[in-house]
């Protein structure tokens, strides 16, 4: 036994050490939350908490219940919120494909523009939904009077907006102009969390479900076939390689050789993976009306989120959504069913 251990040992020595190839940083405009692989957790236990509790205030304590799908599921059920998904996963491959014919006609810089409104926009309407949602909440704690409705009113309809209005535009001039990481991930993690909880709010049980497995089989096809747009963007977005001694058929061979292994040390996690796990556990948060649902629900996120990144050391890229969204789905229908039955 003590001779084999050694044995072993020698041959381990023996064995050469594989190379470790960093992949491209993707440019800094690009909405991606940067981070080192041990703390990963870190970012989506952050919009889970923060996510939760804005749809808690709005769905529970102010009472903003609203079918949000494109078909009302009380009129359709089940098959309307199917359709909702197919509706919303058609609609975003049809945006991913317009946005990469934009890059390939007008270069990479047009995702600026693209970035710049749809970060303007979101942030000035939803920063304003939400924020309305807490300054009635606030008003509630006071004795209804003429002069409490009249402050009310003058604040919501007036001051509130502009106060809105400078936050966005302070918000953009941070994401495109600050070097900072920090600032960037702050930003992206706002972002993220504000679109989670604005559609764990306003889509119903069926459409969340059919958007999540709509857009995480997206996702598939997105990030690994050769021509999927969010792999061509990437490609496209990558500046300089830290391997440029390496082809990429060289590299290949060598990682499925074993003779290497890409670096996982430091991870760039995708805005839109932070808005879907946050919609999940909102929705599993409102609709289960259980702490505990959400809390399982973001713990198989996470897991998911660990097994992906497991994968990456083989993988320049892989989709985020999948084995989280899947495994998130799986425990809020069986620990919501459990928790009802108890």
């Amino acid at each position: 036994m003590s001779e084999n251990f050694e044995n072993s040992q020698i041959d381990h020595q023996n064995q050469p050490e594989k190379k470790v190839i960093e992949k491209d940083f993707v440019p800094h405009f690009l909405p991606t939350y940067r981070i080192s692989s041990k703390f990963y957790a870190l970012p989506i236990i952050f919009v889970v908490i923060i996510a939760g509790i804005l749809s808690y205030l709005t769905y529970i304590e102010a009472g903003v219940q609203i079918d949000g799908g494109y078909l009302s599921e009380e009129e359709f059920g089940a098959l309307g919120g199917i359709l909702n998904g197919v509706i919303f996963t058609i609609m975003a491959a049809a945006s991913a494909f317009l946005i990469i014919y934009l890059v390939k006609k007008r270069g990479i810089d047009v995702l600026k523009y693209i970035f710049g409104l749809s970060f303007g926009f979101l942030s000035f309407f939803l920063s304003l939904f939400f924020s309305s949602i807490i300054v009635y909440l606030f008003f509630l704690q006071f004795p209804e009077s003429p002069s409490l409705v009249h402050t009310y009113n003058a604040f919501t309809n007036i001051l509130l907006p502009i106060y809105v209005g400078i936050f966005t535009l302070f918000l953009l001039y941070g994401y495109f102009t600050s070097k900072s990481i920090f600032t960037k991930n702050i930003i992206v993690l706002y972002m993220g969390l504000l679109v989670g909880a604005s559609m764990g709010v306003l889509m119903p049980l069926w459409t969340t479900l059919a958007i999540l497995i709509g857009i995480s089989i997206w996702d598939i096809f997105a990030v690994l076939y050769k021509k999927g747009p969010i792999k061509e963007m990437i490609d496209i977005a990558s500046q300089g390689d830290a391997n440029n001694d390496m082809t990429k058929k060289d590299i290949q061979e060598k990682i499925e050789s074993g003779e290497a292994v890409y670096d996982t040390s430091k991870l760039e996690i995708g805005i839109g993976d932070l808005a879907f796990y946050s919609m999940l556990t909102s929705s599993a948060l409102i609709q289960a009306n259980s702490v505990i649902v959400m809390i399982l629900t973001a713990i198989a996120i996470i897991i998911g989120t660990g097994i992906t990144i497991m994968g990456l050391k083989r993988n320049k890229i892989l989709p985020g959504l999948p084995i989280s969204i899947f495994l998130g789905i799986g425990t809020m229908l069986i620990s919501w069913y459990i928790i009802s039955i108890i």
